[in-house]
């Protein structure tokens, strides 16, 4: 029996009374995800570089399973080192964590970052999009698509993937202006508030990032996992993928003042990238941001409540000042190439084109050119004509395209727009 966890941490929003189960409450959750087509889907949406176009860059799919790797990893590693608080019955749960880390991007939409961005602006009048905020109402609402139902996820589960809780509304209205990202919808103060187990933000954690650095061990596990990948395994492929390489990055150091010599982190990079050694220099930073954490006791409003808030994680600062140099030079030098922002560009102008005739089709809902086109499957379609306002009518065509893939969501935009796309067999997505 593990200690670290109580019946408050394993409970169900719909405190259903499941049934007996050989596997632990952690394991349900995960295995829940695992078997959807949200999950699967991710093996064709963009990390950084568009999905399909080489079979070896990295896809949110693989992404999302280099994290749950590392994050149960850092759980291993925490529970065993010498006199720390944890022990064999006192322990972060590495089932849980991996449940966490695996879902952690299931509410990303088709062409990255860009996407994320492009449907925010498209439903600023009706509550914006967010990326977590969409894995919560994908895990609580939407993941089982045939019965437009959620996976009743445990409180624990559900708090881990919060790596934001402020509301788009509160956000809005400290600001003046709808929120660029990190919110979670006005509409999902419930969840919120059922995950804290009904306890009120205390007056010192206001919305925004005073709010959202408050989160579960498992939060903490997950988001240190993801900053590792992210800073590591995007440097692979940016390599493989011809966007780093030793002048562009003796060129970035030079620029920013950052040293690149014998014993550096850039002089390490460059020399396995002159070694044709970047997997195993990958794989052996990864193993030592792993070692750089551990645990730190803490109080708070819930610490008394949950051993979840009762821990923080703390990073070695010189790993974490590295990972942050690797993901300043991932971002300058090859997020920010005009290569990748001319495919951004072209994704999000058919995200654009694709919501504007949804949204005069189905928001609006006007005929076009005095026809009734019926362009989304018929039970999407009858679920956004049962919705009771349009703000319900955007959320639910955000949702079909945010569920798209990059392949589904070109093949849609073609046969919409492109002359002499289309046929039968492309109506499948």
């Amino acid at each position: 029996m593990n200690r670290f966890y109580s019946d408050f941490d394993v409970e169900r929003r719909a405190a259903t009374g499941a049934a007996e189960d050989y596997r632990t409450p952690f394991q349900t959750d995960r295995d829940r995800v695992l078997h959807t087509p949200a999950f699967r889907r991710m093996q064709n949406k963009t990390q950084v570089f568009w999905s399909g176009e080489y079979d070896f860059y990295r896809t949110r799919l693989t992404h999302s399973l280099e994290v749950a790797q590392i994050g149960k990893s850092i759980s291993y590693w925490l529970k065993t080192r010498p006199g720390g608080p944890l022990d064999d019955g006192f322990f972060i749960d590495p089932d849980l964590i991996e449940a966490v880390c695996l879902s952690h991007d299931l509410g990303h939409p088709p062409f990255g970052h860009a996407g994320e961005r492009s449907l925010n602006h498209l439903l600023r009048e009706h509550g914006g999009f967010e990326g977590n905020a969409q894995t919560l109402r994908i895990l609580t609402e939407r993941i089982f698509s045939a019965r437009r139902s959620g996976m009743d996820p445990t409180r624990a589960f559900l708090d881990g993937v919060l790596k934001y809780k402020s509301l788009w509304g509160a956000l809005r209205a400290a600001t003046g202006a709808p929120p660029q990202h990190h919110f979670l919808y006005d509409d999902q103060a419930g969840y919120l508030d059922w995950a804290l187990g009904g306890h009120a933000f205390p007056e010192e954690l206001t919305p925004g990032t005073t709010r959202d650095s408050f989160k579960s061990i498992e939060c903490q596990v997950m988001d240190w996992a993801d900053d590792t990948a992210y800073s590591l395994n995007d440097l692979s492929d940016s390599v493989r993928a011809g966007f780093l390489g030793l002048e562009k990055i003796e060129a970035w150091a030079q620029l920013r003042g950052e040293p690149s010599g014998e014993g550096t982190a850039l002089g390490d990079l460059m020399r396995a990238i002159r070694q044709r050694r970047v997997d195993p220099f990958v794989g052996k930073r990864i193993g030592r941001f792993i070692q750089a954490a551990s645990l730190v006791p803490t109080t708070n409003f819930l610490s008394a409540v949950t051993h979840r808030y009762a821990y923080r994680l703390e990073v070695d600062p010189a790993v974490r000042a590295e990972s942050a140099l690797f993901k300043r030079l991932a971002f300058e030098v090859v997020f920010l190439s005009p290569q990748l922002k001319q495919l951004e560009h072209k994704g999000s102008r058919m995200l654009r084109q694709l919501w504007d005739v949804l949204s005069e089709r189905y928001i609006a809902q006007n005929l076009i050119d005095g026809q009734d086109f019926q362009l989304l499957p018929a039970d999407t379609a009858a679920e956004i004509a049962a919705a009771a306002d349009a703000a319900g009518r955007a959320r639910l065509v955000c949702d079909f395209l945010a569920g798209m893939t990059d392949g589904y969501a070109a093949r849609t935009y073609k046969r919409l727009f492109v002359a002499d796309f289309g046929s039968i067999g492309d109506l499948v997505g």
